[in-house]
């Protein structure tokens, strides 16, 4: 007679095992939003010094995230089955390396070819880092628990373009990437000595060609292609504004050192507070209510930006991060919910799906933002930006005219 193994005891709140696991998250989305955005301070000095224009310049993030979307979605669906514990450190030590190796190319293309693996490498990491947490926290305290790791990636991302400014003002940009490099290292490192045992069990090995069902499953569910159109609208949106500031900061009527150009990037610290806000409060009121009024702060603060007044314009920066983190936060969290609400579903395949196009958002919408910003200054920028958030937010209403599976 077959036997009925009992359901794992997740991770609860403020257990040794949660704190770890957070922690542990934590310095994975810190070295992955480290490696991918530290290039962001780095634009207009790599502008000058391979001679390329400002849209050209952002190529060394586009190629990372690019690859990145391209890969995420086969590789984070068949690492699973190889043991998560096991990928995600696999993963975080070679995109470090391959960070200690873009100090050293030769050429613009050489430095874009390198960032590119870089994104292959660390594909399968965020993905599995979400099924991870959705797999081994209590689903009452999933909401907080991805918005640490979001909160790892919001501070990878501020100490990677603040480090990279710095040592780039005094060193050089050679120097700042392999200085980020070792960070990453350092990341990994913790991360795997940090991490909890597996309380989930692992789930059954997966080839490529039975991906097609729960792909199947995932694409025609209304709520999940929503949540998709989200992610990949509010990146195109966050990766523009941060990408092209500091070119407008550095020239009239501005005219900042980039020293203090590379400071905006403090503007990060409010998304840190904002996505394990966001992520609790949804838990508490409801995803929904805490989407809209994220996805409408960032359309104001991008509004907010526009007058060349430097308060004016940092301001308007905060009211953007603030935004962008909360709906992404209550977004990535709500994908692994529903998926495994769904009969054929997996969580980790719908994340990867989330991820593809957030990622995918990176890439073609930090470019055209780019064309926007080359052809008609901030002016079109923004207005090219509020276009991308006014589907976001169209997006998000159409949500609750969708109803929650029932498991």
């Amino acid at each position: 007679m077959a036997t009925t193994l009992p359901a794992p005891v997740l991770h609860e709140r403020g257990t040794p095992g949660y704190k770890r696991l957070g922690v542990a998250m934590w310095c994975a989305g810190l070295a992955t939003f480290v490696l991918v955005y530290c290039v962001q301070a780095l634009l207009p000095t790599l502008a000058a010094q391979f001679g390329v224009s400002s849209s050209t310049s952002s190529l060394v993030l586009s190629a990372t995230t690019g690859t990145l979307a391209l890969a995420v979605v086969p590789l984070s669906a068949v690492a699973e089955s190889w043991g998560r514990r096991r990928v995600m450190t696999v993963a975080l030590g070679a995109s470090a390396v391959l960070g200690l190796l873009a100090p050293f190319a030769p050429t613009f293309a050489a430095l874009v070819g390198i960032r590119a693996l870089q994104g292959v490498a660390l594909a399968a990491l965020p993905a599995l880092a979400m099924a991870h947490v959705t797999a081994e926290v209590a689903p009452r305290w999933l909401g907080g628990a991805v918005g640490l790791l979001i909160a790892g990636n919001t501070l990878g991302g501020l100490s990677g373009r603040l480090v990279a400014g710095f040592v780039s003002d005094v060193a050089g940009w050679r120097v700042a990437l392999g200085v980020i490099g070792l960070l990453s290292l350092g990341c990994m490192v913790a991360f795997r000595a940090l991490l909890p045992p597996t309380l989930a069990p692992t789930p059954p090995k997966v080839r490529l060609r039975e991906l097609g069902r729960p792909l199947r499953t995932h694409l025609r569910d209304p709520g999940l292609l929503c949540l998709f159109g989200v992610a990949f609208l509010l990146m195109g949106s966050f990766v523009t504004v941060y990408n092209y500031l500091g070119f407008r900061l550095l020239a009239a009527p501005f005219d900042l050192p980039g020293w203090l150009t590379g400071l905006i990037f403090l503007g990060y610290v409010a998304g840190t507070g904002a996505s394990t806000g966001a992520g609790r409060l949804g838990d508490r009121i409801g995803r929904r209510k805490v989407m809209w009024g994220a996805v409408a702060v960032a359309i104001v603060g991008g509004w907010v930006t526009l007058p060349d007044v430097l308060p004016t314009v940092v301001a308007g920066l905060l009211l953007v991060t603030v935004g962008f983190f909360g709906a992404h936060s209550v977004a990535s969290s709500w994908v692994g919910r529903r998926a495994s609400l769904l009969p054929g579903g997996a969580p980790g395949q719908a994340s990867s799906l989330y991820l593809f196009c957030y990622y995918a958002g990176s890439s073609v919408g930090g470019a055209l933002g780019g064309v926007a910003f080359d052809l008609a200054g901030w002016t079109g920028l923004v207005g090219f930006v509020t276009l991308l958030l006014g589907g976001a937010l169209t997006l998000a209403l159409t949500l609750r005219r969708i109803r929650a599976p029932q498991p």
